[in-house]
């Protein structure tokens, strides 16, 4: 009998945790799981490795994609949730504390930021946290330029934590648009046990 998981729209590692699910009660047949980042696919297929299982994935239109699992037998399947890959170095973090890049124009200032913030998205690297506080609040909160770029890189397993006593004196506490809210401890705690900190 085969088994469909529309996982699209799920972040890591939810559609593994589904996946993982399905496969615990089937004996033969195709696992299908549909999932529209490239991310979700390579964790499914680390799953389906583990379990010894074949695998097909195929690209159908825009973002999505469909993983094949062929099962002929008992799965054996871990309680414990899957591990959960994403494409950051693990080693570096980024801290923005304004709006604005550089000194000098505000307006240029911006411009440059919302660059600076697409540019982050793009590496191949990506940061194991991006930090938020002061001015820069107002990069994860409605309106902002760099939602949809935040969004992208929240999608694949990058924290976006921005400062709560910084939310609350800018008024903008119920307009957090993406990631998290966080506090001083937890912002210096990533600081300090990052290698390296990229400060635009």
């Amino acid at each position: 009998m085969n088994h469909v998981v529309d996982a699209r729209g799920e972040q890591c590692p939810i559609p593994v945790v589904k996946a993982n699910q399905v496969l615990a009660s089937m004996t033969s047949g195709i696992l299908e799981v549909h999932v529209d980042n490239e991310i979700a696919v390579q964790n499914l297929q680390r799953l389906a490795s583990q379990k010894k299982l074949p695998v097909t994935t195929e690209k159908k239109a825009g973002d999505h994609f469909v993983v094949c699992m062929a099962v002929s037998g008992p799965v054996a399947v871990s309680e414990e949730i899957p591990s959960c890959s994403v494409p950051i170095s693990g080693s570096y973090v980024v801290a923005v504390d304004t709006d604005c890049m550089g000194r000098g124009d505000d307006t240029l200032g911006k411009t440059l930021m919302k660059g600076f913030i697409y540019a982050l998205s793009q590496l191949e690297k990506l940061p194991r946290s991006v930090l938020f506080y002061n001015g820069g609040a107002r990069l994860t909160t409605e309106g902002s330029d760099s939602l949809e770029d935040l969004k992208a890189m929240a999608e694949q397993g990058v924290e976006i934590l921005t400062c709560g006593t910084c939310l609350n004196f800018y008024s903008l506490t119920d307009k957090l648009a993406v990631g998290e809210v966080t506090n001083m401890y937890t912002i210096v705690e990533k600081l300090t046990q990052a290698d390296k900190v990229v400060k635009p």
